[in-house]
């Protein structure tokens, strides 16, 4: 797995040993960033939040993209090392936090654009964009991406910008309430 564009373009990520991390595949983070993109236009300065993180691909290809901060939040500990590594053969800084995103407290800031990739099947991306939302995490307006398995109901009433199956995923992006 590798940064796809950007300043670090080409440069190799690490991921935790295992089975407990499933890394979005580069076809699915590439197609992710072109939406994003043909969107956005740039990444400038952006406040990004990486959940349910993994690796911190997805944060770090924004960050390498040009995004000014990053948060990356996780449960996994071999996850959170993986994040932290990372970021630091980029020479880059993020906000790192171990916990549930289901017991998140306040947000310090909200974010421009979130990408949300829980484990299949377990109905978390309803309850997580909810919580982070009444928490402040998410930025009115903010480009949401959802990656769940594609079979993985999403019954939230956000604005459905766009939606593109890869193999068992569903990528799904969202406009937040303004």
């Amino acid at each position: 797995m590798r940064v796809i564009s950007g300043k670090w373009r080409g440069r190799a990520l690490k991921a935790p040993a295992g089975e407990s991390t499933r890394p979005t595949s580069d076809r699915a983070r590439e197609a992710i960033f072109s939406m994003l993109t043909s969107r956005l236009g740039t990444f400038e300065d952006l406040d990004v939040l990486d959940l349910f993180a993994g690796t911190g691909a997805l944060g770090i290809e924004a960050l390498s993209r040009g995004a000014g901060t990053a948060c990356f939040i996780d449960n996994d500990a071999a996850a959170v090392k993986a994040i932290r590594a990372n970021l630091a053969a980029m020479g880059a800084t993020g906000d790192v936090r171990q916990s549930p995103v289901a017991s998140i407290g306040g947000a310090p800031r909200a974010h421009h654009l979130v990408f949300l990739d829980p484990p299949y099947g377990l109905g978390l991306a309803d309850p997580a964009l909810s919580h982070l939302h009444e928490r402040g995490w998410i930025a009115p307006g903010a480009l949401v991406s959802v990656e769940t398995a594609a079979a993985d109901p999403l019954t939230c009433d956000w604005e459905r910008v766009v939606e593109r199956r890869f193999g068992k995923a569903l990528v799904r992006l969202l406009r937040a309430p303004a």
